[in-house]
């Protein structure tokens, strides 16, 4: 590795937004380390010569096995030295109702609960890198709940399931809140954090039975390439003053949010869950 370079852990880097913000990365002749569960494409040159460089350093996890991801997170902090920026990015998009090996439905494990564990166990390589800075991929469908109760979202019952406005934006409303609420302590390390909205994508999430059906004929129309979310998640990482911390970003702007009186709630919730079941 090249002291000289930035080091970028992605999350979710094989695919969709994840794969075009890798490639933007690399084409800046930067290192990028990629947690991912499944294969890169076999027709990106860019992706097949930083393999071949180990500027492109793949580990393999599922996120919502805590084995599995406490395995990959290990793996990393035995192998890398430091780490300059991280994108939370991989996610659960609007699959049906789900739960974990740990018993806590899928969107809100992997959406909410994992960047978490991920901030938390890689603070200290990220506290050896220079720019020291955390993105979250959010969300702007939180804007539209009218209600929120973090203990529905980890365990929905017999909530009748919505693909937007359900259990997505319900975890990524707890993304948010969180990072808001953790962003002062990061600060006084010097680590910056923000959710970001990369908008709406065309990725193998966000077509078919995914999404609603009044959408899917206009998909095309009013969803852009991956391409445009990878740079909304980059531009979120530099494009702001160093002490801007903890905000909302959506559509390259600071965005309030609702319930914002629930970021203590979701951040003890996520601390309790990493205290007494990650760590043990």
């Amino acid at each position: 590795m090249n002291e000289q370079n930035k080091v970028v852990l992605i999350t979710g880097a094989n695919s969709g937004i994840g794969l075009e913000l890798t490639k933007k990365i690399l084409s800046q002749g930067w290192e990028v380390i990629a947690v991912i569960r499944s294969d890169f494409p076999n027709d990106q040159p860019i992706i097949i010569d930083a393999l071949k460089k180990k500027l492109l350093r793949v580990y393999k996890a599922d996120l919502a096995e805590f084995s599995s991801l406490r395995n990959v997170l290990s793996q990393i902090k035995k192998s890398e030295t430091k780490i300059d920026l991280i994108f939370n990015n991989a996610g659960v998009s609007f699959a049906e109702y789900k739960y974990s090996k740990q018993g806590r439905e899928i969107h809100f494990e992997v959406n909410t609960l994992v960047p978490y564990i991920v901030t938390m166990e890689l603070k200290e390589l990220l506290l050896h890198g220079q720019e020291k800075t955390i993105i979250n991929t959010s969300s702007n469908s939180l804007l539209f709940l009218k209600q929120f109760d973090l203990n529905t979202v980890i365990d929905p019952k017999t909530i009748p399931f919505k693909k937007i406005i359900g259990p997505y934006a319900n975890s990524k409303l707890a993304l948010s809140l969180w990072t808001n609420g953790i962003a002062p302590k990061l600060l006084t390390e010097g680590i910056k954090i923000r959710s970001v909205c990369p908008g709406p994508n065309r990725t193998k999430l966000t077509k078919g039975k995914r999404m609603p059906s009044y959408i899917l004929p206009i998909r095309n129309l009013i969803f852009s390439p991956p391409s445009k979310g990878a740079s909304r998640l980059y531009e979120a990482a530099f494009n702001f003053n160093n002490e801007i911390t903890g905000i909302f970003v959506n559509k390259g702007k600071e965005t309030a949010i609702k319930f914002s009186g629930y970021e203590a709630q979701v951040l003890n919730q996520l601390i309790d869950i990493y205290q007494n079941e990650f760590l043990v």
